[in-house]
């Protein structure tokens, strides 16, 4: 409630009442209200009017009411900076469609204007809430307001077979928020947990489809890795520069670069792409193969271990500005390497939590198969498990989480190759297991 409290001032009057009544009634759905003038928007009033014009110069049909659903605003709000558009002879009136609804065209005047705003900023869309309103919002929803218990993190991973006190320490990590690394050998399955921690996660979130700072303007809606809830017509009134969608995950592998970690400008757009992080907050991020990527970890660790800390990252405009906007996400690194390969004890004490995931035990490599097993419809007996088992201490192979689900793949392919029922056989697992983990053709 206090750290609620302590950033609503940050953002307009009616956005603050309506975040405190969210706050004080947790039972009532959230919905950002509708700025109820422009100065309400955060935004200067230039920005507004280029960006009117902007949308007016790709908008097919120029009314009032289609610039305003474009770009997002109360159609009493567009009509004021069309007005303001008109007086400055950057646009005419062709006829009037209704109350607040005109109809415009650009003047000449107004197509040599619109294409020096669009050398500035080339963005055209929903219109941008400001940094601050931004920052407000994901600091408020950062923590979910339910907290997690035992029985959601079970359902979480319901499909893994787990041990109780690797869950215990999942929903710890879950609830504090805090940092979690994860290592073991290749093929345990860390990165199957790690995919799972955003399962426990359910309560939607609001984020914005941009945010303006000055006359930049940084995407940070992505269709790709965010989820819509498409539930907003749920709400009576709301501020359509937000969108609701569901906890992101974002993963990142061995393509991640320092370079990726920062504002990405497209000089050609002449706006900016929000980082992997930011995209992630209020969700999880996780780092998969962590040690593998294309920047070393210790100049990854270097970048983010104020973030860790302060829950603040700062990135850096083409200009050179420097802003600082939330790091609220549950950051997952994930690692099949030594971690004292990697980094040093001082900063794995920074790490909220660290788990090492282990091969599994026979009776954990048994439930694990007969769960698959019944899941894609192989029949098999006990025998045929058994004679499974044995092959590891035979060829001295060490087992691991991933293989049950890995070796009745290969079996299916055979079977669908061969034109037989899915039942398990001594010889087809002998030939599953031989093209799984290899052996000489003669």
């Amino acid at each position: 409630m206090e750290r609620a409290g302590n950033i609503l001032h940050l953002i307009s009057p009616s956005l603050s009442k309506c975040m405190t009544e969210a706050v004080q009634a947790k039972t009532k759905p959230y919905a950002p209200p509708p700025p109820e003038s422009i100065e309400e928007t955060g935004l200067s009033f230039q920005f507004m009017a280029d960006l009117t014009l902007k949308t007016a110069g790709t908008e097919s049909t120029m009314t009032t009411a289609t610039i305003a659903e474009r770009m997002c605003l109360p159609i009493p709000q567009v009509e004021t900076l069309l007005q303001h558009l008109y007086h400055e002879k950057l646009v005419e009136i062709r006829g009037n469609l209704g109350f607040n609804n005109n109809r415009y065209a650009l003047l000449d005047r107004g197509w040599d204007y619109l294409r020096r705003a669009m050398e500035i900023s080339g963005y055209v869309g929903p219109t941008p809430v400001s940094l601050e309103a931004y920052s407000a919002m994901m600091r408020s929803q950062a923590q979910p307001e339910d907290l997690v218990g035992p029985d959601t993190v079970s359902q979480a991973f319901h499909d893994l077979v787990l041990p109780d006190s690797l869950l215990q320490t999942l929903g710890f990590a879950i609830n504090s928020r805090r940092s979690l690394f994860i290592s073991g050998i290749p093929g345990t399955g860390k990165t199957s947990v790690a995919e799972r921690i955003n399962n426990a996660l359910q309560t939607p979130i609001w984020i914005p489809y941009a945010v303006a700072i000055d006359e930049h303007v940084v995407n940070i809606y992505d269709g790709h890795n965010h989820d819509r809830t498409q539930d907003e017509s749920g709400f009576d009134l709301y501020d359509k520069r937000w969108l609701r969608i569901s906890r992101p995950l974002i993963i990142v592998g061995g393509e991640m670069t320092l370079e990726s970690t920062d504002l990405i400008y497209n000089r050609a757009a002449r706006y900016y792409e929000s980082p992997f992080q930011i995209k992630a907050n209020c969700g999880t991020l996780v780092i998969d193969d962590f040690g593998r990527q294309r920047v070393k970890a210790e100049e990854l660790l270097n970048r983010w271990i104020v973030p860790l800390e302060r829950k603040v990252d700062f990135l850096t405009l083409h200009t050179g500005k420097k802003i600082s906007v939330p790091f609220e996400q549950l950051v997952v690194f994930s690692t099949n390497l030594e971690p004292s390969r990697l980094v040093d004890e001082a900063f794995l004490r920074r790490m909220g939590y660290r788990v090492r995931i282990e091969p599994p035990s026979e009776e954990t490599y048994r439930r694990i198969f007969e769960r698959y097993a019944e899941s894609v419809g192989v029949a098999y007996d006990a025998s045929a498990l058994d004679y499974l088992l044995a092959k590891y201490p035979a060829d001295n192979r060490v087992m691991k989480a991933c293989e049950p689900r890995d070796l009745l793949n290969r079996f299916l392919d055979i079977c669908q190759y061969k034109s037989l029922q899915p039942t398990l056989t001594e010889d087809l697992l002998d030939l599953a297991w031989n093209n799984y983990f290899g052996v000489a053709h003669v």
